[in-house]
């Protein structure tokens, strides 16, 4: 069952997926790539997936990589699995693809109805310059952005988190963090003792080995557990 003892102060998201249509982005990307090459479009969600494990691998190396760069490097090592080799042009448009995305539907309205009572903010895989654009356009501000070029680590890694709390001088157990992101998000909520908010857009299945977390749909579900009145 969701606790909400001791009383947050602070709401944290992920961004890519739990606000805004990352999937949907990629997908038509890749596709596209995939169409210039005569190849099957509908062969996008494999090239997602291989991405998906290339960027895991990418983001727990050091030194630290700007996130342009895992994706430039991501990409490329996962087109080239599925024999697939496009041009840098195609590539900086993937690269630079995350700028460029909107929010999903929910996601407005929820953030309006949270940031009555809450702080908001972002704790985000990104550079700087990927995810200003993204967050203006959700068009709801944020008390704060935490992003992984300032943090100099990925999440799932507790260096993020440490970093994040400490810019927001806010202590952990006064936050709850609604994501996405099973292996980026629940992981390290569960490692780190956070409450989390699993954001299941797709139907998946989650991970007992992360639990606890409470799941819901979509971003407008976690205002059903976390009280949205004013406080007075």
């Amino acid at each position: 069952m969701f606790c909400l003892e001791p009383t947050p102060h602070v709401i944290t998201f992920d961004c890519y997926g739990t606000l805004v249509n990352w999937h949907q982005v990629f997908l038509r990307e890749i596709g596209a790539v995939l169409s210039n090459h005569k190849d099957d479009p509908a062969n996008a969600a494999k090239i997602l997936d291989s991405f998906s494990a290339q960027s895991r691998r990418l983001t727990a190396e050091k030194p630290h990589r700007l996130y342009k760069d895992i994706l430039r490097m991501g990409f490329t090592a996962a087109f080239r699995q599925n024999g697939v080799s496009p041009n840098a042009e195609a590539i900086e448009r993937l690269a630079h693809a995350p700028a460029t995305m909107e929010p999903h539907p929910d996601v407005p309205g929820a953030l309006r109805r949270l940031k009555e009572r809450y702080k908001l903010a972002i704790f985000t895989n990104s550079d700087d310059d990927l995810i200003g654009p993204t967050a203006a356009r959700i068009g709801v501000p944020f008390d704060f952005i935490i992003t992984s070029q300032h943090a100099r680590a990925y999440k799932p890694s507790r260096e993020l988190f440490g970093y994040a709390y400490e810019q927001m001088a806010v202590k952990p157990e006064h936050t709850v963090h609604v994501a996405m992101g099973m292996y980026t998000d629940m992981k390290a909520c569960h490692e780190l003792g956070l409450r989390g908010v699993w954001v299941n857009r797709n139907g998946e299945r989650g991970n007992p080995d992360w639990m606890p977390y409470a799941e819901v749909r979509d971003v407008g579900g976690a205002t059903a557990l976390l009280p949205t009145d004013q406080v007075q």
